[in-house]
């Protein structure tokens, strides 16, 4: 790390102006939170490995800034040449760089890796003395990064409409009915999920997420897909010509938002631009007053406009447009793709059904290794461990166990791989939010400690994400107490009923008022939507402490997760999580003519009824608990065999009140 900082401000000292400060955030150019190998710049620098945070080197200090979810990993993987900034407790960044940089200091950043909204919100904290955001002609972290990996050229597979439950026509019909609405003359879509949900395509660009490198532009009578030409089959190509969809190349969007800007889009033709190579650094960028970055904000009078997501869009993108014509406003197609149709959600709950089974199927192996390897008493016993029966060579790791939950999870209808890599942690590593065991670091599987996986698949006809936490040992006291804990949160905000317009930020409260009780919280969100055959984390709504959960309220037909957790660092960590529907409730009363909200699970597995202690438990607690367990014997009998079915149904005997 020391040569990747000493490289980086050598080449800072040299760019024109010279850099007092070079920002290296963790998007790339499509503002994704999941990023291919190629573009972990962030992860290159730092060594901080975690999908969130910003890394911000000065000329003395380099700085790494990340949420709760990880302040434990970036503590054992940042060097000490490294400060971490705990977001919550410590300065915001732009608030540390107005602070502590001098006046007129110059901050360099790759402005296809910053979004509009947060460029423009560094600007303004940069005002008071004179500091300037600088665009960086080319990637300083790319100049260094000499085994960079090289961009993968995976194809584009057409998302059929039986899984999608809506066809490209209708949707492109939906949304040219919502650019009429503002009075916008086109649209830029940069986000790679919106892309592949618009145009019904899915890919294998970045791990874990069906997703391909590309950007749509979408005018009242064209649309585009920008993506390199070489993923494209023949058949994928009649397929966009048969939804009057042009292909061009990945770099032709940057020229192409000029001419929506001055309304030639429409007419122009494939060959427009002649662009070199298919690398994303070899876009060609203009620039203006030193690379400064400038911009007003919204759009006056009754004109055309471009609609871009504030949020999501690249700023290098929003430097073509003129800002006085540009309708900065949350992207019209994420409320669509969050609000399931019939199909999504049919396949989503057949998709949880086959994962409720591989994840029974993975806890009966497991059980059977755990007492058979190991002594332990297993999953329902609380006995002591007997000696361990292990020999060299047969032992069980964070690692070999989740390849194996894998194997069962592969072997189902319409898998397609993992939603996200699987955190299969025991004991210590459990209390790392988002830990990812490494073979040759992983802990060994021990019985005396406890054991949380959390993990999805990706299937095409829905993303699933479960977590569990299990003993196969004798927990103590206190671990039960945690876990009851946070089973009652979990339970609280699953049973919830609320009216119509009520948000996320609202609801958090409800999984964490037992941990409260007793003193003890977490530090992530409760609950994150969940695509179709898409991203494991999907917005735009979200059940958390944080701000922006305010910002769009739950509707029928989303899905969001329900994971409470419990963490105590260098001992255990708890998690309990399921996939939720929102419903219409049927309530006896209608105050406010508002209508009314609930929750549906969709995720099918055990609790582990060891783990919990019934005396803490309401009675209608218990109730819940009795009858998720015969719901999941029902539903997941028909998907499993005699002796796998005789283990479900002793995991999910009634507990008494």
């Amino acid at each position: 790390m020391a040569d990747v900082l000493s490289s980086l401000r050598s080449l800072m000292s040299s760019h024109s102006p010279p850099l007092d400060a070079l920002v290296v955030p963790s998007e790339d150019y499509h503002q994704s939170e999941y990023v291919s190998a190629r573009d972990k710049r962030r992860a290159f620098v730092s060594g901080f490995t975690g999908s969130a945070g910003l890394a911000l080197i000065t000329m003395n200090e380099a700085l790494l800034w990340t949420d709760g979810r990880y302040f434990l990993q970036a503590t054992q993987q940042l060097s000490k040449q490294w400060k971490l900034m705990r977001l919550g407790e410590d300065q915001d960044v732009d608030i540390w760089m107005a602070d502590n940089l001098s006046e007129g200091a110059t901050v360099g950043v790759d402005q296809w890796c910053v979004s509009v909204d947060t460029a423009q919100k560094w600007e303004r904290a940069f005002s008071s003395k004179k500091q300037k955001l600088i665009h960086t002609p080319k990637n300083l972290v790319d100049e260094i990064w000499t085994d960079r990996p090289p961009a993968a050229v995976n194809p584009v597979v057409i998302h059929p409409v039986e899984f999608a439950g809506k066809s490209v026509t209708d949707k492109l019909k939906e949304l040219r009915e919502r650019l009429s609405q503002e009075n916008a003359s086109g649209i830029i879509v940069t986000t790679l999920d919106e892309v592949a949900w618009l145009y019904n395509v899915r890919g294998s660009d970045v791990s874990y997420c069906p997703v391909v490198h590309s950007f749509a532009l979408v005018t009242a009578s064209s649309a585009f897909f920008y993506v390199d030409k070489r993923k494209m089959s023949p058949e994928a190509n009649s397929y966009m010509k048969e939804n009057g969809i042009e292909v061009r190349e990945y770099e032709e969007v940057s020229s192409d938002v000029v001419l929506l800007s001055s309304a030639r889009l429409d007419r122009s033709s494939a060959t427009t631009v002649n662009v070199q190579g298919n690398d994303h650094e070899d876009m060609q960028i203009d620039h203006t007053d030193n690379g400064a970055i400038c911009g007003s904000n919204n759009v006056a009078g009754n004109q055309s406009v471009i609609w871009v997501d504030r949020g999501s869009c690249c700023y290098a993108l929003y430097s073509k447009l003129n800002p006085e014509q540009v309708f900065l406003h949350q992207s019209p197609l994420a409320l669509p793709k969050a609000l399931k149709n019939p199909v999504e959600l049919e396949g989503l709950k057949n998709a949880h059904i086959r994962d409720g089974a591989a994840v029974v199927q993975y806890l009966v192996w497991l059980d059977n290794q755990m007492q058979n390897i190991y002594g332990a008493p297993g999953y329902f016993s609380e006995n002591k461990s007997n000696e361990k029966k292990i020999t060299e060579g047969t032992k069980l790791t964070e690692v070999s166990v989740s390849d194996k939950l894998e194997s069962f999870r592969a072997a189902k209808e319409h898998f397609r791989g993992l939603s996200f890599p699987t955190i299969s942690s025991v004991g210590p590593n459990a209390a790392i939010i988002h830990y990812s065991p490494e073979p040759k670091s992983c802990a060994e599987l021990d019985p005396n400690h406890i054991y949380l996986f959390d993990s999805g698949a990706q299937y095409l006809d829905g993303t699933t994400d479960i977590t569990r936490t299990v003993h196969f040992g004798t927990p103590t006291a206190h671990e039960k107490e945690c876990y009851t804990a946070v089973l009652k949160g979990h339970i609280s905000l699953g049973n919830a009923r609320f009216p119509n317009g009520t948000n996320g930020h609202a609801l958090d409260i409800l999984a964490r008022v037992p941990l409260w009780k007793y003193g003890l919280d977490y530090r992530h969100g409760t609950g994150h939507g969940i695509g179709s055959y898409l991203n494991v984390h999907e917005g735009p709504h979200l059940i958390s402490f944080r701000p922006h959960a305010r910002n769009v309220p739950l509707q029928a037909s989303m899905t969001v997760t329900d994971e409470p957790g419990y963490y105590e660092d260098g001992n255990f960590g708890i998690r309990l999580e399921n996939v939720l529907v929102v419903n219409e409730a049927n309530t006896p009363f209608n105050f406010g003519d508002k209508g009314y909200l609930s929750f549906e699970h969709i995720t099918w597995a055990p609790y582990q009824n060891k783990l919990i202690d019934v005396s803490l438990l309401t009675s209608e607690e218990v109730d819940w608990l009795n009858s998720y367990h015969a719901g999941c014997r029902e539903i997941l009998a028909p998907h499993l065999n005699e002796a796998d079915l005789v283990w479900l149904n002793k995991a999910t005997e009634p507990l008494a009140a």
